[in-house]
This record gives structure tokens, C-alpha cells and sequence, in this order.
């Protein structure tokens, strides 16, 4: 394994040593941040696998920074969003004291180039570290935060019909073309439904407020900021809210339909292996009788998945460049009913 950039620039004389208190923003949970050097440190985390394997990890990991200042050193790990990074750049700047050492790392195809010339604007760096296809920058705090710098802090935004949505995760916009279809589109649902992946809420609202027939829904969401979101925009008292990882989480009790818009990238790069995972993850929570109700983008190849993972399913409908799954019989409760009925 690769050590981390600030391990290399440390070693190699380059970085100053970072001592004290330090705060590391969207951490990832391999980063190996004792590296660092620092006495004490917190790491700040809201995307739940990268939060739970810090935490294993003994690390002191937190989903969201409140009320804290004063540390000596930040670190600021970036993501595929311009919007989230320059954010967590204003807050590390924020909350380090004048003079405290600020780093930044990313890769080119992250979009550490670009942070970089946005930073040069208003701060120059003391480093620039060039290794592993990516950089790593660091600055001194400056006794006055530069306004315009300040001013990157992201704030939720409303969409006309009223939803909050958090700054720069996905469908950071409005509603998902997607998601609509799916909510177009639903057949009748009832009974116990999961929203797998289910973000700032669209989905699983729009349902509740047209389908009576369910009696509980859970929304199970990884990203922490998007589900606060959720909480925001939902206030329907069947609904019920998870800060879980999707491919982990285990209901109370199986589900009578799930639905789901599933993600599809893992940072810059697309990933079909995330949405057959929630495929594995929805024929794991079901009922024998349950059904799966999937929305995807036309050109994910899905399909050998759903039959793999399903005894039956058909294709609701295809417009748009989006393709939107019906299935049921998940293999996985057949065989646990199975079992059962041989005890």
C-alpha cells in the first residue's frame, strides 16, 4: 500500500511537523492520519462506511464539527464535489488558530488542481508536494480569514416545493430525473418499505404522500448530511431514519417492498458494483413475498444481477435514458423460508 502524501512529505523534510491538536475533514477511512504526528486528533466524517472503519480503527471520529476551535492543525482530505471540498477548506480555515498549519490533499482526478488555483487567489501556500498522481498543499492560517475564502462555506439550499437539500452531495439541484420516474411510475406498494440510498428524501416523500397502504418506511441513508436533510423534509410519522451503510444494515424485521435509485460512482469513476450491491443488500431484507422496485440509468448492466438475485421481475418502463426494475422472489428469503419450514 501507498503511503499517504503528508507520510512522504514528513519523511522526506518537506512538511513541517504537525503538533498539537488537529482536525481532519472528510477523512477516508484507510488515511492514515496518526501519521500526522499531531498529540490529538479528531476526525470528521458524515459518509458512514469511512465513519465506522475510523472509529474501528480507534481514531476519535465525529460526523460533523460543532462548536470547536482553536485547533493547531488541519487536514483536509478532498472529494470528487468542488462545492463540499471548498467548504471544508473555509471550515478547516475557521477553526484553526492564526498562524496553525492548514494541509489539503487530493488527487489530479479529484480536482486538487483546481482547489489549489482557487486557494492561490487569496492565500499562498508555504508547500506544494507532487507524488502519486496527486498534491498535497499546506498554508499558515492567517490572522484574519480572507472574506472571500469565508464566504465558501456551503448552505443548504430549497427547491420550489419546498425540500431542503445539503450542498454538494448527489442531486444537489433538485429532484433526480430518475427518482421522479420511479415516483411516477410505482406500483401500489404496502405494508413495511425501505428506501435504499434514499438521500435528502424526494424519493421516500413523494411516496408516503401518495401511497396510503404503507405503514412504515424506512429511509436508509449513508451520508449523514443528506439524511439530516431527510429529517428536514419529512415529517410523515411513518417514516423512520438510518444513518447506515446500505450493504450492512440489518431491518427489525424483513420488508414487504423496497425501492431505490442506487448510486452508481465511487468518486470520479463510475462503479456498477454499488448498485448490485443494494440489489444483494434489497434481496437480503425482503420477505419471501417482497418485491423490489429499482430505477437506473439505461446503460448499467443490472440485468444479470436482478435475475441472480431475483426469481422474477419485469421491466416497468424505459424513457429517458432510465430504465425502471420490478422484481420478487428474492432468492435469499426463498431459502431462508426454506430452512425455517425444515425445522
Amino acid at each position: 500500500m501507498t503511503p499517504d502524501r503528508w507520510t512522504l512529505a514528513r519523511d522526506t523534510g518537506a512538511l513541517p511537523p504537525v503538533e498539537g491538536r488537529c482536525v481532519a475533514f472528510m477523512a477516508r477511512g484507510d488515511a492514515d492520519l496518526a501519521a500526522l504526528g499531531a498529540t490529538e486528533l479528531l476526525a470528521v466524517q458524515g459518509f458512514r462506511p469511512d465513519h465506522d472503519r475510523l472509529r474501528a480503527r480507534g481514531i476519535d471520529v465525529v460526523p460533523g464539527l460543532e462548536d470547536q476551535a482553536g485547533f493547531d492543525a488541519a487536514l483536509v482530505q478532498i472529494v470528487k464535489s468542488r462545492v463540499g471540498t471548498l467548504s471544508a477548506v473555509a471550515e478547516a480555515f475557521g477553526v484553526v488558530r492564526p498562524g496553525g498549519l492548514i494541509l489539503i490533499d487530493g488527487a489530479k482526478e479529484e480536482g486538487i488542481e483546481a482547489i489549489l488555483k482557487a486557494l492561490r487567489t487569496h492565500v499562498e501556500p508555504e508547500g506544494v508536494f507532487s507524488k502519486s498522481h496527486g498534491k498535497l498543499i499546506w498554508f499558515r492560517r492567517p490572522e484574519a480569514v480572507p472574506g472571500a475564502i469565508a464566504e465558501w462555506i456551503a448552505l443548504p439550499t430549497e427547491t420550489e416545493e419546498g425540500y431542503v437539500i445539503p450542498p454538494g452531495g448527489f442531486s444537489a439541484d433538485g429532484p433526480d430525473r430518475g427518482s421522479e420516474i420511479l415516483v411516477a411510475l410505482a406500483p401500489p406498494l404496502k405494508g413495511r418499505v425501505a428506501d435504499l440510498g434514499a438521500g435528502w428524501g424526494y424519493l421516500a416523500g413523494e411516496v408516503l404522500a401518495e401511497q396510503e397502504a404503507i405503514t412504515h418506511l424506512d429511509l436508509i441513508e449513508a451520508d449523514h448530511a443528506m439524511l439530516m436533510a431527510a429529517r428536514a423534509n419529512i415529517d410523515d410519522p411513518r417514516a423512520a431514519f438510518h444513518w447506515a451503510d446500505v450493504t450492512r444494515f440489518d431491518p427489525v424485521e424483513p420488508y414487504d417492498a423496497i425501492i431505490s435509485n442506487p448510486p452508481f460512482h465511487t468518486g470520479r469513476r463510475a462503479d456498477p458494483g454499488l448498485g448490485r450491491a443494494f440489489i444483494s443488500a434489497a434481496a437480503r431484507m425482503l420477505k419471501p413475498s417482497g418485491k423490489f422496485i429499482m430505477v437506473a440509468n439505461r446503460h448499467l448492466p443490472y440485468e444479470a444481477a436482478l435475475k441472480d438475485a431475483f426469481g422474477t421481475g419485469r421491466l416497468i418502463g424505459e424513457l429517458e435514458g432510465y430504465k425502471l426494475h420490478e422484481v420478487a422472489k428474492p432468492r435469499q428469503a426463498q431459502r431462508r423460508a426454506s430452512r425455517g419450514h425444515g425445522r
